[in-house]
Formats: structure tokens, sequence, C-alpha cells
């Protein structure tokens, strides 16, 4: 089986897909693994590598590719794997397909509390901010961006509920209450 989690920044994709993929003894299949993967293949430090990829709009295409093979293969061995990415959903089109979304204020304060948590704030691709007020700033615009290119890479629209089996609004909920919330929802 696969299970694909897909959300607004700040969301708790991957709280979530974290959690699942202890809980099912699942492998967790992420863009961010897959890009330090790709970037050590060319020599690079990630943060190199993802200022190459802006220029490169085809290593994302890669990037999603390498995605979706793995979490197939996964798959076929008769294993659960958790696919966490903007667009895998669209990929992997059988795939239990989690939606995760949250307003702008408390994904900003959750990314926040993350950035100024050493060992948290590694594990985000956000970029240095001053203030709650610019994290929020470019939460939105990181959206827009993102809603723009996958537009323009895939002709889908990454915040169209519809294309989701499960949509969960996270901000007042707690990871356990969010895993709870699947759990009821899960196909068996």
């Amino acid at each position: 089986m696969i299970v694909t989690i897909s959300g607004d920044p700040g969301s708790g994709k991957s709280t979530v897909a974290e959690i699942l993929a202890n809980k099912f003894e699942a492998e967790r299949v992420y863009a961010g693994g897959i890009f330090r993967e790709m970037a050590k293949e060319k020599g690079m430090a990630l943060e190199e590598f993802l200022k190459y990829t802006e220029n490169h709009p085809e290593i994302h295409r890669q990037v999603d590719e390498r995605i979706r093979e793995k979490a197939l293969e996964i798959d076929q061995e008769g294993l659960t794997a958790i696919v966490e990415g903007r667009v895998h959903f669209h990929f992997l089109p059988k795939s239990f397909k989690i939606f995760l979304k949250v307003s702008l204020d408390e994904a900003a304060r959750r990314i926040w509390k993350d950035l100024n948590n050493k060992e948290a704030s590694l594990s985000r691709n956000e970029e240095a901010v001053s203030s709650l007020q610019e994290l929020k700033k470019k939460i939105k615009q990181r959206i827009k961006t993102d809603q723009e290119r996958y537009k323009e890479l895939y002709h889908i629209d990454i915040l169209d509920e519809s294309q989701f089996d499960l949509v969960i609004d996270t901000t007042n909920l707690t990871p356990d209450r969010v895993i709870q919330e699947i759990l009821d929802n899960f196909p068996l």
C-alpha cells in the first residue's frame, strides 16, 4: 500500500509521515531525502544543489520520478510506503491521498518555533527570517511559487482538495489527534 501526504507548509506533513511510517513499519519516502541523495551524487552541498535546481527545473521532474519509482518498488514488495511531498498524489493515483492544511498564523507559529530550535531547524527548508511577520510573507510566497511551479510542470493545482481522499485541518489538532483521524478514515 502507498499513502501520500501533501499539504501546506507547517501543517505537520513530516511529523505525520514519521509517525505513520513507525506505526505501519513502513518506509518513508520524501523529496528532502531524494534531494540530499542527488546533491551527494553531484558532489554538492544540499544548499548549493537547491540553488542549482532554480535554473534546472528538470531536477524537480527527476526527483518526482525517483520518488514514484521508489514508492512503487516498495509497494510491489508487499510493504507500505509513506510518501511525503506536494505532488506525489498525482504520480501515485492509487495511493491513499491525504492533504493536511493549516491556518497561516498557526503555520508561521510552528515553523518559527522550529527555526528557533537548533535541532528542529535542520529539517526545515525555510530561509532565515527575522520576525514572525516576515515568515508569514515568506510562507505565502512559497505557497504561491509552489502552486505556480506545479501548474507549469504538471498542469495540476496542488491546493485543489478534491484530489484527495482525506483532508484534515491540523490548525487546532495535536499530531496524535491527526493520526487518529487518519486511522479512523483509513481504507482496510
